[in-house]
């Protein structure tokens, strides 16, 4: 077997374009590659995501147990409160927003198709000056 060079995360989704904006904007990404049915984005640090268009895709449901989770994403950011403005702006929603503060604070959002992801702090906060 050859050697695995990169792989893509792929969504499936009613909407890909629609998806596709909202990851692009959220991960300052580009668009990789487009055909009718799936589109590629790829980040500045490499991050390959595709967005497959499936007229029956169920969302998951979590944090509801009934269709589970499924799969999702981390993202990990400096800044989660920035990030939770530029997520909100662009469409998505808080699902889990208990603030459990600290060096690995997280927190849930889903995407504007119900996917869900989770943002976590990549660093402890340095007190804020001013």
């Amino acid at each position: 077997m050859g050697q695995v060079v990169t792989g893509v995360v792929v969504l499936d989704c009613a909407e890909p374009e629609k998806l596709a904006t909202f990851y692009k904007e959220f991960l300052d990404a580009e668009e990789s590659g487009a055909t009718a049915n799936r589109i590629e984005v790829r980040s500045a640090d490499g991050l390959r995501l595709a967005f497959r268009r499936d007229a029956n895709a169920t969302p998951p449901s979590w944090p509801r147990p009934e269709n589970s989770l499924q799969v999702h994403l981390d993202f990990l950011v400096d800044d989660l409160d920035e990030a939770e403005r530029k997520v909100v702006a662009l469409g998505g929603r808080p699902l889990e927003t208990k603030d459990a503060s600290g060096l690995f604070e997280e927190r849930g959002y889903s995407d504007p198709a119900g996917h869900s992801f989770t943002l976590r702090r990549t660093t402890d906060p340095a007190p804020k000056q001013g």
